[in-house]
């Protein structure tokens, strides 16, 4: 693909709450594009009818995905233009959108993913954990798998990034605390960018007790933790002396 090869397909970002986070390239490629593919077509066209815009809209999420590629393929390739957006964020990360642009450049159709809106970031910076390394982990098992996962991370020195629902966030911290040690930093951002805003940093046994206490939890979570701290080894200097010696 050249650059004159004209984008058939654009990962197009949305706000994850406060609507004011779209960029103004965004509501371009949305005014512009033949077709807008959207997780919940509900979701979507009421964030184009907040932008003036009218699009033709599909349904592409989780559940339809594989059925829908070869259809949307076979447009694209005729030369339509289409914008995947998810229910908030940026479609392709823990949302559908990996295999629609795997099979588009296996095809050689041109892809743009627009910078935009994105939870975990946010999360991380608010966290005041390290940002330099980090691994993105997004959502654990929920069953199969869940505690070979828990004790790999055991290991992890990077600081480490999950989405998590409402209704098992307190499961999770407290495995967590489990596994890593009670008193590993970690910090729990919520209903990120909207009205009730919320980040609680703390120890894992107190983060799970906290939220264990509360009648409701509301909102999507970005769950942030502290890696482990490496531990130094001590030089030997002796066996330096010795190796010089030689």
């Amino acid at each position: 693909m050249s650059e004159t090869t004209p984008t058939l397909l654009y990962l197009v970002p949305t706000p994850i709450g406060n609507l004011e986070d779209i960029t103004l390239r965004a509501i371009r490629i949305l005014g512009e594009v033949d077709t807008v593919l959207a997780e919940d077509t509900r979701t979507s066209g009421r964030l184009l009818q907040h932008l003036g815009l009218k699009k033709p809209m599909l349904s592409y999420h989780l559940h339809n995905e594989h059925q829908q590629v070869q259809r949307l393929l076979e447009r694209l390739e005729r030369g339509e233009t289409m914008a995947l957006v998810s229910d908030a964020g940026t479609p392709g990360i823990s949302d559908p959108g990996f295999l629609l642009v795997r099979e588009c450049l296996a095809r050689g159709l041109k892809v743009e993913c627009l910078p935009g809106a994105t939870a975990f970031v946010p999360a991380l910076l608010k966290s005041g954990f390290g940002a330099e390394r980090f691994t993105f982990e997004g959502f654990l098992p929920v069953k199969k798998g869940r505690q070979t996962r828990l004790k790999e991370l055991a290991h992890e020195h990077r600081t480490m990034i999950f989405y998590e629902s409402p209704h098992r966030i307190v499961k999770t911290l407290e495995q967590l605390a489990e596994v890593l040690g009670a008193d590993r930093p970690a910090s729990v951002s919520r209903e990120l960018t909207k009205l009730f805003e919320e980040t609680v940093t703390a120890p894992l046994s107190e983060l799970a007790a906290n939220f264990a206490a509360r009648a409701a939890i509301k909102g999507e979570i970005v769950l942030v933790v502290q890696g482990r701290k490496e531990e130094r080894i001590k030089e030997d200097r002796y066996a330096t002396e010795e190796e010089s010696d030689d």
